[in-house]
């Protein structure tokens, strides 16, 4: 078990006694809804079982010491509560750091530094969100250990957002963080990424599943094209803001967007702006065809959203369009599309249970041999949110 591997990294590095407790962070899979959640728009994730696990104990000084199962090559991380400088930072633990620092920022100030080991099995650079589990865990181990309750649960997510946002330097919206946070065993979260309403919606797949393929490619999203996507957003709204009454792009209706689209004399802000809304309309409509039991509905829209993320918001690679083209040629297969930030990581795809072993064996296949990478399968089970584990 994952925790119990992290509590004996634990004792090896940090030494045996005291009150040394676990806490567990999920990893997420967005099911419809990408890139809509900094501009204002609905998401559809879930968490995984999948995810990360700390082992943590109060120390009586100003000391932070860290250590990863995933980065042990990085050897025991060591900093002070009064060494936190944003934008600064780099590598695994500028995730954890960034997050005392957001923590500060909203009013709590640790009483003393900790030593804290982590480890899991979200595969780092897969989309599976490896970064909000790293951020949320942060925030809910120290909370734990300090006894501090002033943060709900969407507060933790914001200022683990905020860690993100202002310390790391990923302009990321909230899904991430929020579904690690506020994740329940078989529900998907239909979340307005505006207002933070919220309601959980069952995940009545009846005899299909979902199966995660990772393209194993990694993306770095801080040093790749997200933040400029974030921008180019930014202006497009700019553009509409002149003329209309509204707060983010996923204000807009489709019908409104065709009406108003000349104002942007920009093919790349046309094609983003586009995309946003219309992922927004699907994500809203996803949820509507997946309530009414209506599953091969869900998964064309699965499909719309891929096609809309790698042709107008160019956020796709070519082993992902791969993979998604691949499954769709496999019967059973319902529905399939990337998932998370882009520029790698994984797709997210749902298909009958007795298809499984026909699409696993045909990506095996193919996969490999058209881009020389082994792929990787995560058939996921949808779990709770952070939590101590006892």
């Amino acid at each position: 078990m994952a925790a119990e591997s992290v509590i004996s990294a634990f004792k090896e590095h940090f030494g045996e006694g005291g009150d040394v407790r676990t806490y567990f962070a999920p990893g997420r899979v967005n099911l419809i809804g990408e890139h809509t959640d900094y501009n204002g728009g609905h998401v559809f994730p879930c968490a995984l079982t999948m995810g990360i696990y700390s082992a943590i104990r109060k120390r009586d000084d100003q000391t932070v010491r860290l250590f990863s199962e995933n980065f042990p090559e990085g050897g025991v991380v060591e900093t002070s509560l009064s060494d936190l400088r944003p934008l600064g930072d780099s590598g695994w633990a500028a995730y954890v750091k960034g997050v005392l620092w957001s923590l500060g920022q909203s009013g709590i100030e640790l009483p003393s530094g900790f030593d804290m080991a982590v480890g899991g099995d979200i595969p780092s650079g897969s989309g599976l969100s490896s970064s909000a589990a790293l951020e949320v865990l942060t925030a809910v181990s120290v909370m734990g250990i300090f006894n501090i309750d002033s943060l709900d649960g969407p507060s933790t997510a914001l200022a683990a957002q905020k860690a993100e946002n202002d310390y790391v330097g990923l302009k990321c919206g909230i899904m991430d963080q929020f579904a690690s946070v506020m994740g329940k065993k078989d529900y998907a979260i239909f979340l307005d990424t505006q207002s933070l309403a919220y309601k959980y919606t069952p995940l009545v797949l009846e005899d299909a599943c979902i199966v995660v393929t990772n393209t194993n490619v990694k993306h770095t999203l801080a040093s790749s094209a997200y933040n400029d996507r974030q921008q180019e957003c930014a202006r497009a709204l700019k553009r509409f803001k002149s003329i209309l009454k509204i707060d983010a792009l996923c204000d807009m209706t489709v019908d409104q967007f065709s009406s108003y689209k000349d104002m942007l004399t920009d093919p790349v802000l046309l094609r983003r702006a586009r995309h946003a809304i219309s992922e927004n309309q699907r994500t809203m409509r996803a949820v509507s065809v997946l309530q009414a039991g209506n599953i091969p509905a869900f998964g064309q829209l699965m499909y719309d959203s891929h096609a809309s993320l790698r042709d107008d918001f160019e956020v796709s690679c070519p082993e992902l369009d791969l993979l998604v083209d691949l499954a769709k040629s496999v019967p059973g297969v319902i529905g399939s599309r990337m998932t998370g930030g882009g520029f790698g990581g994984c797709t997210v795809t749902i298909l009958k249970d007795s298809a499984v072993e026909a699409y696993e064996n045909l990506v095996m296949a193919e996969y490999p041999a058209k881009t020389g990478i082994e792929p990787a399968f995560y058939r996921v089970s949808i779990g709770g949110g952070a939590r101590e584990i006892k």
